[in-house]
């Protein structure tokens, strides 16, 4: 691998900082991490794998197709070094892929016959959570990370999780705000649905309400959708009409 500098090191950081913004794109965000990560340790592919909201991890990006195509095997084979590291939130270092056929029985053959010799990968994870996993493959045999560069590449994946789960929270945050939204736009035409009908044949509230829930039952149809024909002329509904 080739020696990092500090420059190189900044710039990376700075782009993964700028990524992060309101108009993130994850797909887009993925992909230039594994792309950039390759090009600042000369490896010679990068690939990644994220968990699901079932903790099943899936393929998200990879900077060259072989790279995708051997994670999507590790899926496939259930092993692999970012199945490991993703596992036991350790990263799996140096790697001789010809080697490591009693490890990976599977994978190891598969890695080298698509060209690489050696393979590194990095839990993402934030204190105790693993949301994933980015291998590393190199061409050469020996092409391994000294002990400056270990932490280096490893605090890289700790920042892409802590801007994943950023987004994942954001993403939450802005689903729960949308449901209140909706929750509160259903209940103000359905309260505009019980003055219409308070108004037009002198009912109570809760008797005007009790119409609109037997008439939703009665033709199985929602009361958000009743309620908004209701309002906008009674006459959509006979029945309820004829009800009261």
């Amino acid at each position: 691998m080739t020696t990092i500098s500090t420059s190189q090191l900044s710039n990376i950081f700075v782009e993964v900082a700028d990524t992060l913004t309101d108009d993130f794109d994850l797909d887009d965000f993925l992909h230039m991490l594994t792309v950039r990560t390759a090009g600042l340790i000369g490896a010679a592919a990068v690939g990644m794998l994220l968990a699901d909201e079932n903790d099943e991890l899936q393929f998200r990006a990879a900077s060259q197709d072989n790279a995708k195509w051997l994670e999507l095997f590790q899926l496939q084979s259930h092993e692999g070094p970012c199945l490991e590291a993703f596992r036991t939130g350790r990263p799996v270092i140096n790697a001789d892929l010809p080697a490591a056929s009693h490890r990976w029985p599977l994978f190891a053959p598969r890695a080298v016959a698509a060209g690489f010799q050696s393979v590194h990968a990095f839990p993402l994870r934030v204190r105790r959570q693993v949301i994933g996993a980015l291998n590393v493959f190199g061409a050469t045999v020996g092409a391994g990370f000294d002990n400056a560069d270990v932490p280096i590449v490893q605090a890289l994946a700790d920042v892409a999780a802590i801007g994943l789960l950023h987004q994942r929270a954001r993403q939450r945050a802005q689903t729960l705000t949308d449901q209140l939204q909706r929750a509160l736009e259903s209940r103000i035409i359905i309260e505009q649905a019980k003055g219409v009908i308070i108004h037009a044949f002198d009912v109570s509230p809760d008797e005007a309400f009790r119409l609109i829930r037997a008439y939703s039952r009665r033709r199985n149809t929602r009361i958000a959708d009743l309620t908004a024909a209701i309002v906008a002329d009674p006459a959509n509904v006979p029945d309820l009409t004829a009800s009261a």
